[in-house]
């Protein structure tokens, strides 16, 4: 913890203002899919995970949108096939609306998804659900670092 000085109107001394570092670090993460098993397991594991902080959870499009809007995650893990919305209409939505959010399209469906639909929804990279728990930090922590570059 590093303390930096602030100063009170109370008294001409600084007051001891704490800081943690780590905060500032965090990866603000949305999970958005329509089966909570899957938001479950994803939340759970992204839990033991020091850099990565799981800000919200969604369950369908418009709920998407919305909880981007209002918590102002670093990244999106977006499904592909949810109700009211579907993940590529809320990829072109989020991209429009809000240009800093990175999105990973987490989806049983990534082999049907091409580099150039990719690149033409603003989808920073589509991960495979039955392989991607093993590249899910990795991922995060690359679409992520993208956006610090």
């Amino acid at each position: 913890m590093l303390r930096t000085p602030t100063y009170s109107n109370m008294c001409i001394e600084p007051a001891e203002k704490t800081f943690d570092s780590r905060l500032e670090m965090l990866k603000r993460v949305l999970i958005a899919d329509d089966n909570v098993y899957v938001r479950y397991v994803v939340r759970t594991f992204l839990h033991d995970q020091a850099e990565i902080e799981v800000c919200g959870e969604a369950v369908d499009g418009v709920d998407a949108i919305e909880k981007t809007r209002q918590l102002k995650p670093d990244l999106v893990l977006l499904d592909l096939s949810m109700p009211s919305l579907n993940g590529a209409e809320v990829a072109l939505i989020l991209k429009n609306t809000t240009p800093d959010v990175r999105i990973i399209m987490f989806t049983m469906y990534s082999s049907k998804i091409s580099p150039s639909l990719t690149s033409a929804l603003g989808v920073d990279a589509v991960l495979s659900k039955p392989d991607g728990m093993g590249h899910l930090v990795e991922s995060i922590n690359t679409v992520c670092d993208m956006s610090n570059n």
